[in-house]
């Protein structure tokens, strides 16, 4: 780009093409600020912009976080009248989505006179990569009924959608038809069918997949390595990226990423220094560390409770670490009670990402478990002050077509009553045959004993469990969704929930992937983390 920059300022009144050509060369090589810097220029010149110049500025302005530079952008596409230009009004309607705007987008796409498959695609796509998976599949639906024939780009992001859900029925239905009406399979189908899979725990149908693709490329090597990682497969993992390196394919660093994740995992420290190392030492930029390896390695050292270490480690890193690499400290923190750490990392992630819930409850967590209330009173003080709110626990089954949501002491779902009773059932076939006894170490409230039980009994994966004992088939497996992490006292009423009901139980978490079957856990309970879902015993938290 500074070649290009060079170029660009020796040219004596550019032509639009020419900006337009800077402006998208930055967003292109994830430079928006730059962009947007480029059209703020062109505008104090008074360089008019064309149809071509409003899709690359859009696109920058929906990686910036700002909303307001995106609005202004959208004034002056109403100035020059290119608001009803498809590409351009496209572009608006991704933007707004990025940033949750979701009526604004809605409003764009419904007042086009004429919604082109591009348009359909790029809607249900944004939809699908910003967290609403749900609004993804419906936009999709009435994409049929509307007679729109999808195509291969538009099976990709459905399946996608049903890969941020965890649904498999809905994912192997949408596949099956959209292939009926011809759009046959290629690499790219065939990778999101693959992560839809690994995704929705079926490792073993992801296998075959992978080992029946007439054209496997790096992303389908990774996506199959990174699968065995959160299903908690990590030698298969390994041997998978030997039989890769063997067969000739040039791993990435998203493949070391399923690597280190791993060894992580697995609390294979020695494995993932040396792999760390590897790709560090390494000349190919393809496989150098990012922020994201760095974090792997922190929460594979904090996990096994080399926490200096892991400090070490972050503070001689090559790069500014974020807020994604202390997060992975203060969790360990949390995991082995270090009070001192945990305040003076906690301090370097409230400056980084002050807008987290998760890290302020983390924190909490490690002054509870110490019994500092004084200090959870404190952050609770500072959260309500700045606004801060908790990321609300839900587990979700997909039971006939439908996701069905649960959340933790909730009883509005048509099937409550039900729910309750198989659950009380269960507690009591696991209190007299097999000695449960609920870990109450799991909440972190100043109640009581009995109390902290009751809390527990109903926490959303429970519920989900005991909604799939009563629906599901006894020939599938009961697949559960949780948005965060599981916490030690589900996991343990999981697996013996497995072993009393003969039932295999498939739980995917924030972190990885629960398979419980006859009693045990495929992460053979190395997987232990605090649960960022529960608060300390606070009163009038919204949610």
């Amino acid at each position: 780009m500074s070649y290009a920059c060079q170029l660009f300022d020796e040219m004596h009144k550019p032509r639009p093409f020419i900006w337009n050509t800077l402006i998208k060369g930055y967003v292109q090589n994830e430079l928006p600020n730059e962009a947007a810097s480029v059209y703020r220029l062109m505008h104090d010149l008074d360089v008019r912009p064309d149809l071509f110049t409003f899709p690359f500025v859009l696109k920058a302005c929906a990686e910036l976080a700002e909303l307001w530079v995106g609005v202004a952008v959208h004034t002056q596409v109403l100035k020059y009248g290119l608001e009803f230009i498809s590409m351009v009004r496209t572009e608006l309607m991704v933007m707004y989505v990025k940033f949750g705007k979701l009526d604004s987008a809605d409003y764009l796409f419904e007042s086009m006179v004429e919604k082109d498959l591009v348009a359909w695609n790029a809607l249900i796509s944004a939809y699908t990569h910003n967290g609403y998976a749900t609004k993804a599949l419906q936009l999709f639906q009435q994409m049929g009924v509307g007679g729109i024939r999808p195509n291969s780009v538009t099976v990709v992001n459905a399946l996608s959608a049903c890969s941020h859900l965890g649904c498999l029925e809905i994912g192997e239905k949408i596949y099956e038809f959209t292939r009926k009406d011809g759009i046959n399979s290629n690499t790219i189908v065939d990778n999101a069918r693959l992560d839809m899979y690994v995704k929705c725990g079926s490792i073993d149908m992801a296998r075959n997949l992978f080992d029946n693709m007439c054209n496997r490329n790096v992303i389908s090597w990774s996506t199959m390595i990174g699968g065995y990682a959160m299903n908690g497969e990590s030698e298969k993992a390994l041997a998978l990226l030997s039989t890769m390196q063997n067969e000739g394919v040039q791993p990435n660093y998203v493949t070391f990423l399923g690597v280190l994740s791993a060894c992580s995992h697995a609390g294979l420290v020695k494995e993932g220094w040396n792999y760390f190392n590897y790709i560090a030492l390494s000349n190919d930029t393809n496989i150098k560390p990012r922020k994201e390896h760095y974090a792997c390695m922190v929460d594979l050292l904090g996990r096994s409770g080399h926490l200096e270490e892991a400090y070490n480690f972050i503070k001689s890193m090559p790069v500014e670490p974020d807020s994604g690499v202390w997060g992975a400290l203060l969790g360990a923190c949390a995991i082995h009670h270090n009070m001192d750490l945990g305040q003076h990392v906690a301090d370097v992630l409230f400056e980084l990402a002050p807008d987290i819930g998760s890290y302020h409850v983390l924190l909490s967590n490690v002054y509870a478990a110490a019994g500092r209330w004084h200090c959870v009173e404190k952050v609770r003080r500072k959260m309500r002050k700045k606004g801060v709110k908790k990321v609300i626990a839900y587990s979700s089954v997909e039971f006939n077509g439908q996701i069905h949501l649960l959340y933790g002491g909730d009883r509005s779902h048509p099937q409550a009553a039900r729910i309750y009773e198989k659950l009380e059932e269960l507690f009591h076939q696991m209190k007299s045959s097999m000695g449960y006894c609920p870990k109450t170490g799991s909440v972190l409230h100043d109640v009581d004993t009995e109390e902290k039980e009751a809390i527990l009994s109903s926490h959303s994966e429970k519920l989900a469990i005991a909604f799939g004992l009563i629906n599901v088939g006894p020939e599938f497996p009961i697949r559960v969704m949780k948005n965060l992490r599981t916490c030690d006292d589900c996991h343990t009423f999981s697996k013996l929930a497995s072993k009393i009901t003969m039932r295999e139980i498939i739980m995917r978490d924030k972190s990885r992937f629960h398979h419980f079957k006859n009693g045990f856990c495929s992460c053979k309970d190395f997987w232990r983390t605090f649960n960022v879902d529960e608060f300390p015993k606070w009163e009038n938290i919204p949610g």
